[in-house]
């Protein structure tokens, strides 16, 4: 999947044209109680094609300097970026700033669109003819707040995209390490390979800096997918966690387990939860992996406090197993490879639909949904219609009686008489009849 990032100084509009863009997003919503989402990232749909997006802190100059932690934010963006979006403020003209960040994206060698902000009528669409001084090719006028010139932006942005990428069918299992910068993602993916002994190859990766490692597991095969490195290296860079997560977005889109590594060093952060939400909302397997468990004092006792701890923090992940690990001692590695393997399954499976109605008929006769001005939800069929993840379609009288706590109850007796650990679920709800 492509990714496209916005960049330009404070108060252009970065943020509102990020908005309005997200809004075209179409992707399946997850129930996550407790997470705060950094909402710096996205996916966008636009007549079935998608990309990543990417906002950014605005650019200033300082003492005639960026400012380092904001350049260096900037500057990881565009490295990971396809194209970027180049917003300026249409009402204003141009200034030291402006021109600082175009010598930077001249420099960087990538697609730049000059987005022209605040753009709401004719007589200020003249005034963009002032931008090419920037000296770029493509600039289009647009108006965040009145939601213009979107369309055109989205067909300008999307022109060279394929109408829908491909999902590679082999026999092969693939999972990625993600998870946040030093946790020691690179150093279990070695500990792994080397405990098993059975590297079959190495191929390089789509994900930019990325390495795809091909081995065999209880004769199966398995592609270990590296999260891409960062180009540059220097402290700015390795200090900039909240853009670690733009390393293992296109991981994500490529696995079909991903595992969440967490430091027992350092504990369990926001940004992890960050970085769970987003393989979630992709409806990718899971497992956690707890790591560097070597520096851990009494291991047996602080297994179950990890776990409460763990079933606190991410009570949105509740069907997510657990393993504690060392990469260093490789010290419970053999944990891991069976974790993965039941999540892959479960994500897979393919549930009888008689089954399945005699679950939620006798959930129904259990708990009936409550009633909603006189109406009561009723069902009459469920089904599975998709795998990966399995995805279960409820036909009932009315879907607007849906309330989101029987909606919650309905997936808990599911999962209650079928083992779905390690994935997320979808439940739909359509009227009978209906397409």
């Amino acid at each position: 999947m492509k990714t496209i990032c916005l960049i330009g100084k404070p108060n252009v509009g970065k943020s509102s044209i990020f908005n309005r863009l997200i809004k075209e997003k179409k992707a399946i919503i997850f129930d996550t109680p407790g997470v705060t989402r950094d909402r710096i990232y996205g996916t966008v749909e636009y007549q079935n094609k998608k990309f990543h997006l990417i906002d950014t802190g605005g650019i200033l100059l300082g003492d005639n300097n960026f400012d380092q932690d904001i350049l260096a934010q900037a500057e990881l963006a565009i490295d990971e970026a396809d194209t970027i979006l180049f917003v300026v403020d249409g009402l204003s003209d141009l200034d030291a700033a402006d021109l600082h960040i175009s010598n930077l994206l001249h420099k960087s060698g990538k697609p730049v669109i000059v987005v022209v902000n605040k753009i709401d009528n004719e007589k200020r669409n003249e005034n963009i003819y002032n931008f090419y001084e920037l000296g770029f090719s493509d600039i289009l006028p647009v108006s965040a707040e009145h939601n213009k010139g979107f369309k055109e932006l989205l067909n300008l942005i999307t022109k060279d995209f394929p109408e829908s990428e491909k999902i590679e069918e082999d026999d092969n299992i693939k999972f990625s390490f993600i998870g946040r910068p030093n946790v020691g993602k690179s150093s279990l993916i070695n500990a792994l390979l080397n405990e098993e002994r059975a590297i079959v190859s190495d191929i390089a990766g789509t994900t930019r800096d990325a390495v795809d490692t091909k081995f065999k597991y209880n004769n199966q095969d398995f592609i270990a997918i590296d999260t891409a490195g960062m180009r540059k290296k220097g402290r700015i860079y390795e200090e900039v966690e909240r853009y670690s997560l733009l390393r293992s977005l296109k991981a994500i889109d490529r696995s079909d387990v991903c595992v969440l590594v967490i430091d027992a060093e350092s504990g369990i952060i926001e940004h992890d939860k960050h970085i769970a939400h987003y393989a979630i909302e992709a409806g990718k397997a899971m497992v956690i992996a707890v790591n560097k468990w070597d520096t851990v004092a009494n291991p047996d006792q602080e297994i179950k406090k990890w776990k409460l701890l763990i079933e606190n923090e991410f009570q949105f992940l509740p069907y997510i197993n657990v393993v504690f690990l060392s990469a260093k001692t490789k010290k419970r590695m053999h944990t891991l490879m069976p974790e993965i393997i039941l999540a892959y399954e479960n994500h897979n499976k393919e549930i009888k639909t008689s089954v399945l109605n005699d679950i939620i008929m006798e959930a129904v006769s259990i708990h009936e949904a409550p009633s909603y001005k006189g109406k009561r939800l009723k069902i009459y069929f469920v089904s599975q219609t998709d795998t990966r993840p399995p995805k279960f379609t409820f036909q009932v009288n009315n879907k607007n009686l849906v309330h989101f706590s029987y909606k919650r109850y309905l997936e808990n007796q599911i999962r209650a008489n079928i083992d779905l650990t390690g994935t997320p679920i979808i439940i739909q709800f359509k009227n009978k009849n209906e397409d």
